[in-house]
This record gives structure tokens, sequence and C-alpha cells, in this order.
């Protein structure tokens, strides 16, 4: 696993602190969020119960645009993109009809769409947004929280900002306050003030 620049999993019992080091990293592992995580402080507490992770998010990829996948010739009343990554083609190619409707493209093949319309073609399509990773990132990193949560924690609270994300799960009904000063103190061992 590629290392995080602060990880640690805090707990009374150090063999369950283990434990859970190993499911977290796996989890990070298997949905790609090492490379987005900085730093993540995860606290658990089988008597109380309670389940605390609190992270720092690194500086997310910004919107992929037409440019990102391919190059693009304006021919007025077409335009043709040739594709270099075809990692975002689909979302492309959707947001593309969106755009123009689905008669206006067409692909002939893999590496290629094309675009006609029965008005000129603007020069700054190649500008547009086909997708913000963030989105995706976001809801991969509160699902590997609950998916890591013991069993049976089905009380929750969550948050995610651009920088910060924190996952708070129990089985019994969580008081606010005291939410509150877990995560603080979390972040604070992590170097990171957190004023909620």
């Amino acid at each position: 696993m590629e290392a995080l620049e602060y990880f640690t999993v805090e707990s009374p019992e150090p063999l369950g602190a283990e434990y859970y080091r190993r499911i977290m990293g796996i989890v990070l592992q298997d949905l790609d969020l090492i490379k987005i995580i900085s730093r993540l402080h995860v606290y658990i507490d089988p008597k109380v119960p309670i389940f605390v992770a609190v992270g720092v998010i690194k500086k997310l990829p910004s919107f992929i645009r037409v440019r990102d996948c391919g190059s693009v010739k304006i021919e007025e009343m077409r335009a043709t993109i040739s594709i270099g990554n075809e990692t975002y083609l689909a979302p492309l190619l959707i947001m593309l009809q969106g755009k123009f409707g689905k008669d206006q493209i067409d692909q002939p093949d893999r590496f290629t769409v094309i675009i006609t319309s029965d008005q000129p073609i603007q020069a700054d399509i190649e500008d547009m947004v086909v997708t913000d990773p963030s989105e995706g990132i976001y809801r991969d990193l509160i699902y590997a929280m609950q998916y890591a949560a013991p069993e049976g924690f089905k009380v929750r609270q969550q948050f995610v900002s651009k920088e910060l994300f924190y996952y708070v799960a129990s089985e019994n009904t969580l008081d606010d306050a005291m939410v509150r000063s877990l995560v603080v103190e979390k972040f604070a061992l992590m170097g990171v003030r957190y004023d909620p």
C-alpha cells in the first residue's frame, strides 16, 4: 500500500486497532482512495460503541474538459474530436448529446467523434466541462467509511468538504456535542484545526 502522510488507528484494544488498520488499508486500496487522502485518523471503541474516521483530502483533480479527452478541429458547422484519452469517452458523448442532440453526434470509430450542427460551432467547445471527478470521489470516500465501520453501526454522521472529511458511526444515538468534541480532538491529533 502506498503510504499516507499520516495514518493511525486508535483503540483501547491494540489487537483491534491493528485489525482495523489492515481493514482500512484494504478498503482504501480497493477503492483507489489512497491517492486522494493525505492523512487519516481512525478511532474505534467497541465499549462505547463508536467509530470515528477523520481525514485530510489532497488537492483533487480539476474538471475534465473536452480538450483533456482529445484534440478538436472545427469547420464552421462541423467539429471533429480526435480522442486521445478514452477514459472519459462515455461522459463526453453524454455531454455532447445533451448539448447538441443525439442526432448531431456520430462516432464512426472509437477514436473519432463528429459533431454536426445547423449553426456554427463555437471555438470554446474545447473548454466545455465533461465531468467533475470529485463527485465520485466524495461518494466513494463515504462508502469506504461505511464499509470499514463495524457491522451494526448504522447511526452515523458524516461531513465531506474539498479539504476535510469525517465519518462517525455507532449502534446508539450520537450526541452532537460528543461527536463534535471527538472530531475536533482527532483532527488535532493529526495537527489539523477543525472548527465545526
